[in-house]
């Protein structure tokens, strides 16, 4: 393929902007737009719930780019721009005004939509989803001490709102149907700690799925799914998840299964058009990685794929959760191990877990240990043999492993 003249990209998160990045820095030097749909630059969202609700963060602290860098790199920000539609047969864009932008190449960054509490009442305006800034802005007003605020969803994003709640002086009640969330990713053991810590902490826990929303005046009642009793709450979060925002790829005819499907370089079933982020899955691998730091690789391999140059195999998947004023760090997937080792120990309130198949490292999860996770992250990107006993024994330096 010729190389491009004008690119458009698609979204304004990390992988939108770690593209535009990334395009520059490997000497990319034609158009380069960005369409974001928020007016206002781009920002980064973990901290949407964390300091931002804190009243720790502003605006500015969480900016991914200052405004000048947009100017220094040649990027023209259009904020407020909705795209309509992809015309890949055309080289170009439909804008919600209907007017038409050219482009070679279309990066679609359009990440995730949060997913709504799909029962009756689930859309009460007691009722609150956290993806951007100004659903921070709107939940930070409410979490007032003394709030009964109840969080559906005890996964990364709902634990963390139910852990900063808890520190404004909000009563949370913290609602999930499976009884050890996150177990899948980072195994039961570091899973099962982290959920109890929230009930060490005051927060009360629930095991039940919502089955209504009742409104009330000054707030909700929650009827739950075989549980006696109904949760009244003057504020609901939910954090259930979120569905890749795949409607412009659907109607460009893309290849669309669990999120845009891409090869390594992000290329889609269209030549000229690549995705990156939440919203794209690499073909042959069953999940899509929702985590910062793939969001940021995806846009580096972008950019070689749009260049033709050779993308190097990421390494694998890592990320990191805070609540309660500990860290929670994993890397790969739980679910890919055959067994697994501890190193430290669950009472002490920092222990790392390893995920073995056969005599390699294919995961590893950890609680305030962040030379454990470096280590391990080395482990399996190189796929070092290793004995596990090794693994366990506090004494072992794990980085000298990788020097075997």
């Amino acid at each position: 393929m010729t190389q491009p003249q004008r690119i458009a990209v698609v979204g304004a998160g990390m992988a939108a902007v770690s593209t535009c990045d990334a395009l520059r820095a490997q000497g990319y030097d034609g158009e380069l737009t960005l369409y974001s749909a928020e007016h206002q630059l781009p920002y980064d969202r973990p901290p949407l719930s964390k300091d931002v609700l804190l009243g720790k963060a502003r605006r500015d602290d969480v900016l991914l780019r200052p405004e000048r860098w947009y100017e220094e790199q040649r990027v023209q920000l259009r904020e407020g721009t909705r795209v309509r539609a992809l015309r890949p047969h055309e080289g170009g864009l439909e804008l919600i005004d209907g007017s038409v932008v050219g482009a070679d190449r279309v990066v679609l960054a359009t990440g995730g939509t949060p997913r709504a509490l799909p029962v009756p009442g689930g859309d009460d305006q007691a009722v609150h989803l956290l993806r951007t800034w100004e659903d921070a802005e709107r939940l930070r007003e409410r979490l007032l001490p003394g709030a009964r605020v109840a969080v559906v969803g005890a996964g990364l994003i709902g634990a963390e709102t139910a852990a900063v709640a808890h520190a404004l002086g909000c009563r949370v009640t913290l609602i999930d149907p499976v009884p050890v969330p996150l177990a899948a990713v980072v195994g039961d053991e570091v899973a099962g700690a982290l959920h109890l810590r929230h009930s060490a902490e005051g927060i009360e826990v629930i095991t039940a799925g919502v089955e209504r929303v009742e409104a009330r005046t000054g707030g909700v009642l929650l009827h739950l799914h075989g549980y006696g009793e109904v949760i009244a709450a003057d504020t609901v979060v939910v954090g259930i998840g979120i569905r890749p925002a795949t409607e412009l790829a659907e109607a460009g005819g893309l290849a669309v299964d669990n999120g845009i499907v891409v090869d390594a370089g992000q290329r889609t079933s269209r030549p000229n058009v690549f995705a990156v982020g939440d919203v794209a899955r690499r073909d042959g691998h069953r999940v899509r990685h929702e985590h910062w730091e793939a969001a940021q690789q995806g846009g580096e391999s972008a950019a070689r794929g749009i260049l033709g140059r050779p993308v190097p195999e990421p390494g694998a998947p890592w990320f990191w959760s805070d609540r309660h004023g500990s860290r929670l760090e994993a890397v790969g997937t739980m679910a890919d191990a055959e067994r697994t080792v501890r190193r430290g120990a669950p009472d002490s309130g920092a222990f790392t877990v390893f995920g073995l198949r056969g005599d390699r490292v294919v995961a590893a999860a950890a609680i305030d240990r962040a030379r454990d996770i470096k280590a391990a992250r080395r482990l399996v990107d190189r796929r070092t043999v290793v004995d596990p006993v090794h693994l366990t024994d506090e004494h072992t330096d794990l980085r000298a492993l990788l020097r075997r």
